[in-house]
Formats: C-alpha cells, structure tokens, sequence
C-alpha cells in the first residue's frame, strides 16, 4: 500500500525568534492496485421473522393511490434465501489515518409512494447527496442526525433536487418526514470507501481493501451491531458473515 503524506509547516516566530513545531496533515490515501484485496459475505438471520406491519396512509388518501399494493415496514425484511436485507456493513477500523476522496457520482435518495427509496443508503464524507420527490404530495425531509448538524426542509411535489453533504462520520441516524409519520430511512456517513448495504439476497462485497487487521461491522435498525476482526493478505479474498437472531435491539 503507497500513501502519499502532505505535510504542512507553520512557523510562527516571535520576539525571541523562537518556532513552533510542525503541523502535520492528514495524507492522501494512495492504494497499490497490485495488493488490494476483496470482502465478501451476507448476512443471514434464524428464528422466526417478524410480520411487518402494513403502512397505514389513510391519513393522505394520495399516497394511498401512489401504491397499486399495500407497502410493509421495511424494519425487517427477511429474503427467500434466509438472509437479512438493509444491513449497513463497512470497515469500522484498521485502515490508514488517511483522507479518502469521495467519488464524484452523486448519492440518491428518493421519495416515492410515500416511502423513503433506498430504505438504508452510505455515502461517503463530502460526497453530494441528491434528495428528490418523486411524488405529487409535500414532504418534509428531516435528518435526525446527532454528530452532523441536523436538517429539516420542505420539498413540494416532484420539486428541483436538493442537494446536501455530510462534514462528519456517522453511522445509521434516521430520516423522517414530518408530514407523514410512516416515513423513515436511514442514513450512514462514512470516511471511507469501504462499506455496502445487504439486498435481496443479503450478500456485500468491498472490493479494493488495501491488507490490513480490520474490525468489520455490521449495522441493523432493529437488531443492532455485530463485529468480526480479520487479517486481510494482498491479493486476498475473505468471507465474512454475520449472523442475527429475532432478538431486537435498536440502533436509535
């Protein structure tokens, strides 16, 4: 692994010509594609899935129509396969203190028949997040964030994309809407590429880790945090699973 390190001086002389230490940056972090390794795994779930209940909008009969179906809390859902969706993974620790850029590419995030698309989304430190409102109906989007400064704004029907960033690490705070209390999401800022949320089929993969000894993390609404350390080796490729029963415990 190649890190380039910026280091910047400041001298401040007084009377008595006297200098201050050096103020050392956070590198830039440059990865060795030669060495780079693979995380792959899922997440499966035991013991009998909960019934979600169905989201009751009769409070607004337009986002009853939005929805040719009934929609169900998406707090638990558990795939065909025996595995758990909208569970936050990433690499809580291990990787160089280094500053990782953010991709370019904007993160999503959509209202959509009355419902927060995607239920769980990361997004990187400084990336742009786009919120749009897809629907014909008000929303009030608030971030319920504690590290980052909390926001709250308004968006009318099928309005201009609003555009946001996150200045600060943190994982898995809420968005809720405030005009329609069904509504929740959540969201996780990491200083990192290295993170992916579970699918249909409850797999992930972080691709280009650079080796290391990490603490990998799993992060679920309802079932809380789980954690596995590895040893990752150049070139390497390694599973790691995670495993949750029907025992809740919120994240917040």
């Amino acid at each position: 692994m190649k890190l380039s390190f910026g280091l910047s001086l400041l001298f401040l002389v007084g009377c008595g010509g006297s200098k201050q230490a050096p103020i050392q940056e956070v590198p830039t972090a440059r990865i060795d594609p030669a060495t780079t390794a693979v995380i792959n795994g899922k997440v499966t779930f035991t013991g009998k899935p909960p019934v979600m209940p169905v989201l009751d909008m009769s409070a607004n009969p337009t986002c009853q129509r939005l929805n040719k179906k009934p929609r169900h809390a998406e707090e638990v859902v558990v795939n065909p396969n025996g595995t758990l969706r909208n569970t936050f993974v990433w690499i809580k620790a291990g990787l160089p203190d280094a500053r990782w850029n953010p991709p370019a590419e904007t993160a999503k995030l959509d209202q959509e028949g009355c419902v927060y698309e995607p239920h769980v989304l990361g997004l990187m430190l400084g990336q742009t997040l786009e919120i749009s409102n897809s629907d014909t109906v008000n929303h009030n989007i608030h971030a319920d964030s504690s590290v980052n400064e909390p926001w709250n704004v308004t968006e009318p029907p099928r309005a201009e994309k609003r555009m946001q960033r996150f200045s600060k690490q943190e994982i898995m705070f809420p968005v809720t809407c405030g005009v329609h209390p069904w509504m929740r999401g959540y969201l996780a800022v990491v200083s990192h590429p290295f993170f992916a949320v579970t699918g249909d089929n409850g797999s992930y993969s972080l691709k280009g880790v650079p080796p290391g000894n990490y603490t990998v993390e799993a992060v679920h609404e309802k079932y809380g945090k789980k954690e596995m350390q590895i040893i990752l080796g150049a070139q390497e490729s390694k599973d790691v699973e995670f495993h949750y029963t029907a025992e809740p415990i919120a994240v917040r």
